[in-house]
């Protein structure tokens, strides 16, 4: 009701600015009556909607890998995996004591289009996750790198991503409540002597949540 009562005084004194010319005095306006004040109210119930973890990943078309860093030892082709972000919504007495929640990725086997190619096994495939959003508590942190089974040379344990690897995670849930951004520069290193062709595998990323 106040925007119409604002809205009644502008156009009063628009029409009194217009009047004004011809001598013709404006409405009053009895600002001051108490019948004109309505009462607005509203009763909010308790949010009975659970809170909950989920995992999005942003809009992307894939990652194409491009040959950065090759030596005499091997092939590299590196990139860079799409941003992930977590996001908690419970509140504290939602969450179960010593609840944690993690997201691991594991890559399947590069297969060739041709199939006369070998294919090149995920363990080939290291990643390095990284934190896009401070934790503001540092609960909440990336994994640590992997390299591939030909080793990058950072001392990472070469074992790529042929099984679950950790890409971010909490220890207990209830430490930090929030939504979280984390991303992972890619590195497939091959043999120098891996046969051309284009290749193509399947990075799945799950998110767990459990006590």
């Amino acid at each position: 009701m106040k925007i119409n009562r604002t809205t009644q005084l502008l156009a009063a004194a628009v029409l009194g600015v217009a009047l004004a010319g011809v001598g013709v005095a404006g409405p009053a306006l009895a600002d001051d009556d108490p019948d004109n004040g309505i009462d607005v109210s509203v009763t909010i119930e308790p949010n009975t909607t659970p809170g909950q973890v989920s995992m999005t990943v942003a809009d992307n078309g894939g990652v194409s890998l491009k040959e950065d860093g090759s030596n005499a030892t091997a092939r590299q082709f590196v990139g860079t995996l799409p941003t992930v972000t977590v996001t908690d919504t419970r509140r504290p007495e939602e969450i179960p004591a010593g609840e944690f929640w993690a997201v691991v990725g594991q890559a399947s086997e590069f297969t060739a289009t041709s199939g006369s190619v070998p294919p090149i096994g995920p363990q080939y495939l290291g990643w390095r996750p990284r934190m896009l959003s401070d934790s503001s508590s540092g609960a909440v942190a990336a994994g640590e790198p992997v390299s591939s089974v030909i080793s990058d040379g950072s001392g990472a344990p070469t074992v790529g991503l042929k099984g679950q690897e950790l890409l971010v995670s909490t220890a207990n849930s209830a430490d930090e409540i929030g939504t979280w951004q984390v991303n992972a520069g890619l590195a497939l290193r091959t043999p120098a002597d891996v046969a051309a062709g284009e290749y193509h595998s399947t990075l799945t990323l799950s998110l767990f949540n459990q006590s």
